[in-house]
């Protein structure tokens, strides 16, 4: 075959160029994403600039979304009103009276439980800072480098709890005895000193162990000496800093609330616990209502004689209630032919 049959072969070369055009279509994303975190910080400026109450308004109101059509707010009454505002107050002319949002049953149980919401947040910050500087105080203090694990400190329902206890080798008390220890007084003295500037209550607990102080009958018993040894760490956290008026109970336990309950004669058993008690939310005071007391069957009223005595005095007694004076006997009447006849 001659060279001029070969078939002919044309290579074609693409020369790829920059990228093409793809339209506007990331910037309406762009725009979107940015148009909602504006909204997103928007939202959050402005709850954190709204009240606790207006706050329990917005979260009423997600619950139950109707409330606002069954019982007035915002944008309910200016459609079906003619006052512009709506409402039962006339006098109001921009928004509107709202039911939801006056101080109602429902609306103080609201800023309540926001309130009593808000105070455990607070005491869980307080309880967490006086947990952490009680730590660096015994951190800090050469004497009580080895003391580290008698203390024991947790925060639960009730507030923060720091329990003392007994170590081996490494008393609190005096066997059988309420006198404190060298470590002892100066562990208790830190504590009242970090609980010198909290407001709350305190309450201070006394733990045995399990082994019977003499014959477990009448007399002094573990009960006796839990409550001794509690009353003297109310003393070292007193004489540490601790104001007085601060605690409110002072209670022994004896060995009926250990911490080890397999081994009650475990030395973690024998310890000092001092809460820091949160407070409580405030309950609607109910009167005390007193049964009516009534005497036993039987017996008449005022049939019970009062001695002499221990009688009031007849001016504070009313008429009815006043002693009755015996009859007075009055003389008969003489005739004055008979009295000369005597004569």
């Amino acid at each position: 075959m001659a060279k001029s049959d070969a078939p002919i072969i044309v290579i074609k070369r693409v020369k790829k160029g920059g990228h093409g055009h793809h339209g506007g279509a990331w910037k309406i994303a762009y725009a979107d994403f940015v148009t909602a975190m504006m909204a997103f910080f928007l939202l959050m400026w402005v709850l954190g600039s709204t009240t606790a109450g207006d706050l329990a308004g917005i979260s009423s109101y997600f619950q139950n979304p109707l409330r606002v059509s069954l019982s007035g707010g915002q944008g309910s009454g200016d459609a079906t009103r003619i006052i512009k505002g709506g409402g039962d107050n006339i006098t109001k002319t921009v928004g509107e009276e709202s039911r939801a949002d006056a101080d109602t049953e429902q609306r103080r149980i609201s800023d309540s439980s926001v309130t009593d919401v808000e105070n455990a947040r607070k005491d869980k910050t307080k309880n967490e800072l006086v947990k952490e500087d009680i730590q660096k105080k015994i951190d800090a203090d050469p004497e009580l480098k080895n003391s580290k694990g008698q203390v024991f400190m947790d925060i639960n329902a009730e507030g923060l709890r720091i329990q003392v206890v007994d170590e081996k080798g490494k008393p609190l008390f005096s066997s059988g005895g309420s006198v404190p220890s060298v470590s002892a007084r100066r562990l208790l003295r830190i504590i009242g000193k970090s609980l010198q500037a909290s407001p709350s209550p305190i309450r201070i607990e006394g733990h045995t162990d399990g082994t019977k102080y003499g014959n477990g009958e009448a007399g002094y018993t573990n009960w006796e000496l839990s409550t001794e040894r509690a009353n003297v760490a109310r003393r070292e956290l007193i004489t540490g800093g601790l104001d007085p008026s601060k605690v409110v109970q002072v209670i022994g336990f004896a060995n009926t609330v250990p911490l080890n309950p397999e081994d009650l004669n475990d030395p973690l058993n024998r310890r000092i616990s001092i809460t820091v008690l949160n407070k409580k939310p405030k309950q609607e005071e109910k009167p005390l209502v007193r049964p009516m007391e009534k005497l036993p069957e039987g017996i008449p009223k005022g049939a019970q004689e009062i001695p002499v005595n221990l009688r009031a005095p007849a001016q504070f007694l009313s008429k009815d209630n006043a002693p009755k004076s015996p009859p007075m006997e009055i003389p008969p009447k003489v005739s004055p032919s008979s009295d000369k006849s005597a004569r």
